[in-house]
């Protein structure tokens, strides 16, 4: 059996990495029920330490429920968030661990680990549910659209807003749509390679 893996090409580099951006401007171009589902099914094929998957998404759209989330948005995001044909907040299930018989089938026996500790608990909650919003923003790339993703809210008052029982924690809003007027900034530095890879 071949087991080598094939590369993306230039074009496919560039949409998902050198040449994408954060949107900062939205078209009024809809985006679908399906877009949206299909974000999600490709970004959960990427891995998580010990299967544990414990990002959770929120879509909300226009209209009574952006209203919601509006106010909780820091005061220089709020008009982008509000022009967004769709926004998704991420967040983080802290008893992901519940699902672990089903996602980790051959180590049911952690469910009970995670469940006993705390500290290890939310740990592991917050980096892979961090990493998975990285994740997440590819997909939302790789699907041709473009995505906003802003740390800039009361995640306080999203979570009291939206998780009222306090089981998931919000961590991240990614505006999602088709780029519209003047949608970039320029593109700002990023690290020389000597600035941050070594060779041992």
């Amino acid at each position: 059996m071949d087991r080598s893996l094939e590369s993306l090409d230039a074009k496919s580099k560039d949409l998902l990495f050198t040449e994408a951006r954060t949107a900062n401007t939205f078209a009024d171009t809809p985006v679908t029920d399906a877009e949206l589902s299909d974000i999600w099914e490709l970004a959960k094929w990427a891995p998580t330490s010990a299967n544990s998957q414990p990002l959770r998404v929120l879509y909300v759209r226009q209209g009574e429920g952006r209203d919601r989330l509006l106010k909780h948005m820091s005061e220089g995001n709020r008009a982008k968030t509000a022009a967004a044909p769709a926004v998704a907040v991420l967040a983080m299930d802290t008893r992901f661990h519940e699902h672990i018989p089903t996602v980790l089938p051959f180590r049911p026996e952690l469910k009970d680990v995670f469940a006993a500790d705390d500290a290890k608990r939310t740990g592991t909650a917050t980096f892979n549910a961090t990493l998975q919003a990285g994740y997440f923003i590819l997909a939302v790339r790789a699907h041709g659209l473009a995505a906003g993703p802003m740390a800039g809210f009361d995640a306080a008052g999203i979570d009291a807003e939206f998780f009222p029982d306090g089981r998931h924690r919000s961590i991240l809003v990614v505006n999602i749509g088709h780029p519209g007027e003047n949608p970039w900034f320029g593109r700002l530095p990023r690290l020389e390679h000597d600035d941050v890879v070594q060779w041992v």
